[in-house]
């Protein structure tokens, strides 16, 4: 039985990496409990990509479909795990539960959408509030994500408080990044922490912070997904918020991405020696650790580090995507960095430093190199990384002639403007207070001629 099991287990992995999936067949020490409405996501993710957790975080999505309403995800769960273990009571489709859950979704729909009638026919603006919010509510947790953002849009007009308005905004977040929707995520944040006191934007500056890192961070702009989750600000605040993302989230996702986009010196002031952001690498030590062995020029140490860890981030909702792409800007600025000192590096150096036991760097050099990430040849004879100077003079003689020529292309603006003016052929706009328009300019001018013509006639 367990070897038939293993077999499909293989089989239905085979087929995920056919399209596209992120698999990882190492062991992590990633546990399977979670208590915000982010847990069936990250089960579902974790059984289609772990090897050695498929089965369990399956059964546990399994579960936890169930506990819900929403069908479909219950359905997702289950599409994986009939093929990845058809042997277990999990794999047998519940259609008595399936039945009783979509009746049941269906009377609560038209009970709530009748309530909300007779609340709109009583014009009562707090009880209409109420009733969109109920029914939003409702349809999120039976996967209408489209029509529970709908409603909550139509919560605004009735909200008569700032705590309503960020009621409001708060739902239809919640919303957008369940959907991926990043630059919607960002627009509706700025409305929300608009809209407030600078009392109330310092207490809402975790949430804001938290949620435009996250949409940074899916927009691939890591630098600035880093300084957000760098100003989150109290842990202890943060973990108010923790549906969306956990302290210790905050410092995975700040320290990786700080690390792939900041320079040494940004590092020390921004990350190490910052008093809020500390207390957040206490909770994930070996991010502080990596970043304090990039600053320090331990640059091997740093990506061992990262890579004993690389199996942990990809069963990461939010990160798996980005995980290659921010460990390959890692790995580029610490051989950058390893090779700035240097006028020229043996290959069996950089090889020692950087390279797996058995392999060469040589091809991923080349690549760099014609990336333009670094400014070096390559001396295939010598086995040699000879580095390519800059001659300071050129450079100056470069920058002084770009100068000289913006000057002379402001020059030649400046003077066929004042050539205009001279002239009398600049173009006015209309008339304001009082004065007169072009066209009313243009009807004196002609009157004047013509007046004029008349006199020399005469």
């Amino acid at each position: 039985m367990a070897a038939d099991q293993q077999n499909h287990i293989l089989a239905f992995f085979a087929a995920m990496e056919n399209q596209g999936g992120h698999i990882v067949r190492a062991q992590t020490p990633r546990s399977l409990i979670w208590t915000c409405r982010t847990r069936f996501p990250r089960l579902l993710l974790i059984g289609q990509s772990s090897v050695p957790l498929c089965v369990d975080a399956l059964k546990a999505a399994i579960h936890e479909a169930k506990r819900g309403r929403d069908i479909q995800r219950y359905r997702d769960a289950w599409e994986c795990i009939r093929i990845a273990a058809p042997s277990e009571p999990e794999a047998q489709w519940d259609e008595p539960w399936v039945a009783n859950t979509d009746r049941q979704n269906k009377m609560d729909t038209h009970r709530l959408e009748t309530e909300l009638k007779g609340y709109k026919n009583n014009l009562v603006k707090e009880s209409i509030r109420i009733g969109h919010r109920d029914l939003g509510e409702h349809l999120e947790s039976i996967g209408d994500l489209g029509g529970a953002i709908e409603t909550y849009t139509k919560m605004r007009p009735d909200a008569s408080t700032q705590y309503h308005i960020l009621d409001v905004g708060k739902h239809v977040i919640g919303i957008l990044l369940q959907r991926r929707d990043w630059p919607s995520v960002l627009a509706n944040v700025s409305k929300v922490v608009a809209g407030n006191a600078d009392e109330d934007q310092k207490a809402l500056q975790p949430y804001q912070k938290m949620v435009s890192g996250l949409a940074h961070l899916g927009s691939d702009k890591y630098y600035e997904a880093a300084r957000c989750f760098l100003e989150v600000g109290d842990p202890l605040i943060c973990q108010q918020h923790n549906d969306i993302a956990s302290p210790n989230d905050v410092a995975t996702y700040g320290g990786l991405t700080a690390l792939a986009s900041m320079d040494r010196a940004e590092l020390q002031t921004r990350v190490l020696e910052s008093s809020s952001f500390r207390n957040y690498l206490e909770l994930e030590p070996h991010i502080r650790k990596a970043i304090s062995m990039f600053v320090n020029g331990r640059y091997s140490a740093c990506l061992s580090i990262l890579e004993s860890y690389r199996a942990d981030y990809m069963l990461d909702i939010y990160l798996c995507q980005h995980v290659p792409l921010l460990f390959s800007q890692i790995r580029n600025k610490c051989i950058v960095q390893y090779f700035v000192p240097f006028s020229c590096v043996t290959l069996e150096s950089m090889n020692a430093a950087f390279a797996k036991p058995g392999e060469s760097l040589e091809a991923e050099l080349v690549r760099m190199i014609k990336s333009g990430v670094l400014k070096a040849r390559i001396n295939t004879i010598d086995k040699l990384l000879v580095a390519v100077s800059t001659d300071s003079r050129i450079a100056m003689q470069t920058k002084g002639l770009e100068t000289a020529r913006k000057y002379e292309k402001e020059t030649l603006e400046r003077i066929r403007r004042m050539s205009l003016a001279a002239a009398d052929l600049e173009v006015k706009g209309a008339a304001k207070k009082g004065l007169p328009s072009l066209g009313d300019s243009w009807m004196d001018e002609s009157k004047r001629q013509a007046g004029a013509g008349d006199t020399a006639m005469t």
